[in-house]
């Protein structure tokens, strides 16, 4: 699997934020099938920085409604990596 592939985007909510600020550990939607390994490496290749730590979770998308039709969200991976210290990556929102 490509490493451009695997994280998707960064999550900005407040809790992510809090996170960044108190414990530097950042928050990607990434790919289902990456695994922990997977994202550690492309985060340290992407971003240039030092991973100590990985941790994921799996969602089941909801299932919607808009008028008659109805449908499912899809299911996604997120990913809170936690950086070594002094380490530190810039997203575009915060440019």
């Amino acid at each position: 699997m490509d490493i451009r592939n695997i994280i998707k985007r960064p999550i900005i909510t407040e809790k992510a934020v809090v996170m960044k600020e108190k414990d530097n550990k950042y928050t990607f939607a990434v790919d289902k099938s990456a695994n922990k390994f997977q994202i550690k490496h492309a985060v340290e290749t992407l971003f240039n920085v030092k991973v100590k730590s990985v941790h994921t979770s799996n969602y089941v998308g909801k299932s919607l409604r808009v008028g008659r039709y109805s449908g499912y969200r899809s299911d996604w991976k997120k990913a809170i990596v936690k950086l070594a210290k002094e380490q530190e990556i810039q997203l575009a929102d915060e440019a």
